[in-house]
């Protein structure tokens, strides 16, 4: 098992919060999931990493990653104080398939898509049957995760998609392109999957087999107190009129109102300029 955290916002946002301060936070959790972090932002003013950092299949993701225990590692500690942006993917992993090593750690960034899993999957084989030589050889580690990772931009790649464009109708193609591979995978009976998959435009969110919790912060709620996070926590920078997030969690970090996501849920939520929930089976319609 695994846990996972995705933010989209509106405007750029700081991570502390997620990362290493809310009662849940990732730090927390990795108590219990020790096996190594991996934090990957996009968007904000340090977007371009330098070029001793620079990697052709990252885009301008910044992604960094440890394996030791988050709550324990200075360095995750101090990725987590400085880390903003518009779209979060992170995630501090306990082992299944794979020893420790940095290879094995999420999230895999491949072709400006960052992906994170939490779960297990059974029959490899008939996965990488699927899967094309291409995305294969980009496979480093031994997890079951990367593969599925590269089953899906596998899928991406066969459908023109592998840069997904502005257009709505590319990304709605995109978004049944997924969404029907989830489904094809669940109707197997292939394990448990929840996944984040995002291009730093949208973020696609599955749940299979594990939890999966939702929050919405709208810029029509007040500015945010800590009190809502938790006791003993320090000031919060003001939520400001403008910013609207949402946050998709493998547990309820905070005690604000997350909703648990129904089982086979998939959705899509588009960045920008205000982050919207779209159903994959109405993608015209915000999810409620």
């Amino acid at each position: 098992m695994c846990r996972l955290v995705g933010i989209v916002a509106s405007e750029i946002t700081e991570f502390g919060l997620v990362l290493k301060e809310a009662p849940r936070s990732l730090a927390r959790l990795s108590r219990e999931h020790p096996d190594g972090w991996g934090v990957a932002a996009h968007g904000g003013p340090d977007s371009i990493p330098p070029p001793s950092e620079r990697s052709p299949h990252q885009g301008i993701w910044r992604v960094h990653k440890g394996t030791d225990p988050a709550g324990e590692c200075d360095r995750f500690l101090e990725v987590a104080s400085r880390s903003a942006g518009t779209v979060l993917i992170a995630h501090v992993r306990q082992k299944t398939v794979g020893p420790t090593s940095l290879a094995n750690t999420h999230p895999f960034v491949q072709s400006g898509w960052v992906f994170a899993h939490n779960g297990t999957l059974v029959d490899h084989a008939s996965l990488r049957a699927q899967t094309s030589a291409a995305r294969l050889a980009q496979v480093r580690g031994d997890t079951d995760s990367e593969v599925l990772f590269a089953f899906l931009l596998t899928r991406l790649d066969q459908a023109g998609l592998t840069h997904v464009a502005s257009s709505a109708g590319a990304r709605e193609e995109a978004t049944r392109v997924i969404a029907g591979a989830a489904a094809e995978l669940r109707a197997r009976k292939a394990g448990a999957f929840n996944f984040l998959l995002s291009d730093g435009a949208s973020c696609f969110v599955h749940r299979f087999g594990r939890s999966l919790f939702l929050l919405e912060r709208s810029p029509h709620e007040p500015a945010r107190e800590r009190a809502s996070v938790g006791p003993g926590a320090p000031p919060a920078a003001p939520w400001t009129p403008r910013r609207h997030a949402v946050l998709v969690a493998s547990e309820r970090l905070t005690e604000e109102p997350w909703r648990e996501l129904p089982e086979g849920t998939f959705l899509r939520i588009d960045r920008g300029p205000t982050p919207t929930i779209r159903a994959a089976d109405a993608p015209e319609r915000a999810a409620s």
